[in-house]
């Protein structure tokens, strides 16, 4: 079959997605049993943030006030055990295609060919959601940031979206589109690089990313007919990713808050964490590696004070973004029988160095100068604020130890989720998006296309738990980001800094200890010994290994 027959042949009612090697089976029989079931199938909307801290918004302990996604958990459930990738565009193919990312063609980054599994750009061997879903019957759109794949052919418009704003590869920037970063609307060049991008859809406002990415969101939403067809939107926020820019009226909500410094926040937040369920009773802090707030100067403080409220700015302006979609979702009479699911690609960033981009040079007094320099000329807010972003877990974006791969997941769908508000400890990873929407959506993933063999998917449907129930499985799941390295069975997770180490390895045990303090490596040498020999042939297995030679870093 090829991809146009594909997308073109599989209607309503097609079972949903088949089971693949080495994967958890997923649902062939539509929602799951028990389920408040829809009287038709569910759109799906899907926002992702980019960048974001595990502990950063308010209903999952943080500091940083979201009204409007904490609105979706209060309807819906939140995740304390999912997982992501640790880096942008791994993370970004495996959400897409229900795949490790090193089998869809996406190991690594996107600048360079480093081989099957690093080739910078989703494969032929795998399908997209979007693919999946129309071949399906559904409307497909996306905006904001794409980053697997950016020469012509790879397109969100050559992967099975029919609308698309936003731009093929990084964004780093909020208020100007970069040189190599234009802006495309579908398959066409809609803005080129430059320093004041036109704000086409409303003229009379200054280009942000964050509320030029939703106002297309809701084009596309008012675009689609009123006629009982199903739509996929996904949206790709760039936010809260560095550098620091910020609207001036979400800035002077936060700055100031944070003279109190990291090492206050972090004990906060767990207390927080605690008290809502997130994590158990017995969860302790990482001994910290950054400077003791109280040893600063006064100035030190103010100006890190203010890099951290730039952040959380980005952060409160991403929530208000989303209150707006889910407001055109109410006004259409859609957010009932919607499925909407919030998260981000992977930990908190510490680039770059303890306290950020250009700490010297970009200060509070010069601010009119750099607020919109972007770029690696702009700001970030570093490691010490990154690490209380992802409180209580060890270390951050890049790594495979939690604070670099556990996410905030929010699920909210009125009409199939039964009693909304709760937390579940179910263990998921990016790898079951494209197995929930393949069940509750009733498509058919496909074998093969243009005969092509398709990788079979890795995930499991996540509709038993939304219904109420539980997966039922003790979970073995991959990870892979610059030989950092994990695999996680169960409640045992065996991590490690440097997977071509033999001695390297870490074993925790999840249900205890996330925060990954206590290494039972010594103590339970066996268990250590089998996880290191199931993540091997995972590694061959999915193009991890052989380590690709000489490759570079962004």
């Amino acid at each position: 079959m090829n991809r146009r027959a594909f997308l073109q042949s599989a209607g309503l009612g097609a079972a949903a997605c088949l089971a693949g090697c080495g994967a958890v089976s997923t649902r062939t029989d539509g929602p799951a049993d028990g389920a408040a079931a829809p009287r038709q199938r569910p759109n799906i909307v899907l926002i992702l943030a980019d960048d974001m801290g595990f502990s950063d918004i308010s209903c999952y302990g943080g500091e940083i006030p979201t009204p409007h996604i904490d609105a979706l958990a209060d309807r819906g459930i939140r995740f304390t055990q999912f997982y992501n990738t640790s880096r942008c565009c791994p993370t970004r193919a495996s959400l897409l295609t229900g795949l490790y990312p090193h089998e869809a063609g996406v190991g690594h980054m996107v600048y360079a060919n480093h081989g099957p599994g690093y080739l910078g750009h989703l494969n032929d061997r795998c399908v997209t959601l979007a693919e999946v879903l129309k071949g399906a019957g559904y409307r497909t759109m996306m905006t904001g940031k794409w980053h697997v794949g950016h020469a012509p052919g790879q397109w969100p418009t050559d992967r099975g979206f029919d609308r698309f704003y936003g731009i093929h590869i990084h964004v780093d920037s909020y208020w100007k589109v970069l040189p190599g970063c234009p802006v495309y609307h579908n398959g066409e060049l809609a803005i080129a690089p430059t320093a004041d991008p036109p704000n086409t859809l409303h003229p009379d406002r200054e280009w942000y990313t964050t509320d030029v990415f939703t106002d297309w969101a809701l084009e596309f939403l008012d675009e689609t007919p009123d006629d009982g067809t199903p739509f996929f939107l996904y949206v790709a926020y760039n936010a809260p990713h560095w550098p620091l820019e910020a609207p001036e009226e979400n800035l002077a909500h936060f700055r100031g808050k944070y003279l109190g410094g990291w090492d206050r926040l972090r004990q906060e937040k767990l207390a927080r964490m605690k008290r809502l369920g997130i994590l158990p009773e017995a969860t302790e802090l990482p001994p910290s590696e950054c400077p003791e707030w109280a040893s600063l100067s006064e100035d030190d403080r103010r100006e890190l004070d203010f890099r951290r409220a730039l952040y959380a700015a980005q952060i409160e302006r991403m929530d208000q973004n989303i209150g707006r979609l889910v407001a055109r979702l109410r006004e259409r009479g859609a957010l009932e029988n919607t499925l909407l699911l919030f998260l981000s690609d992977n930990g908190c960033s510490s680039e770059r160095g303890m306290f950020g981009f250009n700490w010297e040079t970009n200060r509070i007094a010069n601010y009119a100068q750099w607020r919109k320099v972007s770029a690696r000329r702009g700001t970030s807010q570093g490691e010490a604020w990154c690490v209380a972003s992802n409180a209580p877990l060890r270390k951050y974006k890049r790594f495979v130890h939690e604070g670099g791969i556990a996410t905030p997941l929010i699920a909210h769908w009125p009409a199939g989720i039964r009693d909304g508000g709760r937390l579940t400890h179910e263990v998921g990873h990016l790898v079951d998006i494209m197995a929930t929407c393949c069940d509750v959506g009733q498509a058919i993933y496909p074998p093969a296309v243009e005969g092509r063999v398709i990788h079979a998917p890795r995930g499991t449907s996540l509709a038993p738990v939304l219904a109420g129930g539980s997966l039922g499985l003790d979970r073995t799941l991959y990870w892979e980001h610059e030989r950092h390295a994990a695999v996680r069975q169960g409640k045992w997770k065996l991590v490690t800094l440097n997977a071509a180490d033999e001695a390297a390895w870490e074993l925790y045990d999840m249900t205890t200890d996330r925060s990954e303090l206590h290494d039972l490596a010594a103590a339970q040498p066996e268990r250590a010994a089998e996880l290191k020999r199931l993540w091997t042939a995972w590694a061959k297995e999915t193009n991890v290994l052989p380590w690709p030679a000489d490759r570079k870093k962004r």
